[in-house]
């Protein structure tokens, strides 16, 4: 094995390992990939697995117990650059919904009970920010192969990855769609982080945010245009709240607080 390519891991939390799929999906051109570095753990792929040091390291999924704060914690020790991928990772994902610690435990206490746990303690949901630092994100759910192709082989050539800088509905401009809004569909592009391709916008169908939150995105113009448009405000935020985990939580403790 040469000395010069560079070490990698891909590693899972809590999640539903659609983006660890999706590397495997690569195929033909993952295997050309990984001639040019060295995959050291990726349990999705092979068995002999390695607890060493890394170039770098991907990971999938939440931080939702105590294990996958452990897991976390000791990855980014052993690793020169952290590289959270998917929209679990990046955001908390569908399971970081409840962004209240009491909404959590009392949504944790319907499921449960009183029950105690003693081999996994259960956390509420977080991405891997909130625990360790990270270098890049790569959002999707699950992940696009095409970039994270890119991602990995920009990293492997020593150079820095590109990401999306614009919301969804620019790529809706890409594909002349009609824009769903206009048609007083409640549609997330305008909130939602380019990257899919406007897939579903172009099927006719409402982009629900699966791509993350948009960095610069307007959630105060998009919340009020959807109320124009007579949608219940909670219907509005189940909406938001779907995908984001935690990307939105900013908003909406905002809002909670000119409403009170």
């Amino acid at each position: 094995m040469s000395k010069n390519k560079l070490r990698i891991g891909v590693y899972g939390l809590t999640g539903c390992a659609g983006d660890q799929l999706t590397i495997l999906n690569c195929e033909d051109r993952l295997l050309k990939l990984f001639e040019t570095v060295d995959v050291r753990s990726f349990l999705m792929a092979k068995s002999d697995n390695l607890e060493e040091e890394l170039d770098i390291a991907l990971v999938e999924g939440s931080v939702s117990t105590r294990s996958d704060e452990e897991s976390v914690i000791n990855i980014r020790q052993r690793t020169g650059s952290l590289v959270a991928i998917g929209i679990c990772a990046c955001f908390g994902g569908i399971q970081a919904v409840f962004t209240e610690p009491e909404e959590w435990a009392k949504q944790y206490e319907q499921v449960y009970g009183n029950r105690s746990v003693s081999s996994n303690a259960a956390l509420q949901s977080r991405p891997v920010k909130a625990f360790v630092k990270v270098d890049y994100y790569l959002p999707g759910c699950p992940i696009h192969k095409e970039q994270f192709l890119a991602l990995l082989s920009r990293l492997a050539l020593g150079s820095t990855p590109e990401f999306h800088r614009a919301p969804v509905c620019l790529e809706c401009k890409w594909q002349e769609n009609d824009c769903l809004l206009n048609k007083n569909v409640l549609c997330l592009g305008p909130l939602t982080t380019a990257g899919c391709g406007a897939i579903c916008p172009t099927c006719n169908l409402p982009c629900v945010g699966c791509w993350g939150p948009f960095e610069e995105a307007n959630c105060w113009s998009e919340w009020n245009l959807l109320l124009d448009k007579d949608y219940d405000r909670n219907i509005i935020m189940q909406k938001m709240k779907s995908f984001s985990g935690t990307g939105f939580i900013q908003f909406f403790n905002t809002m909670k607080k000119e409403r009170t």
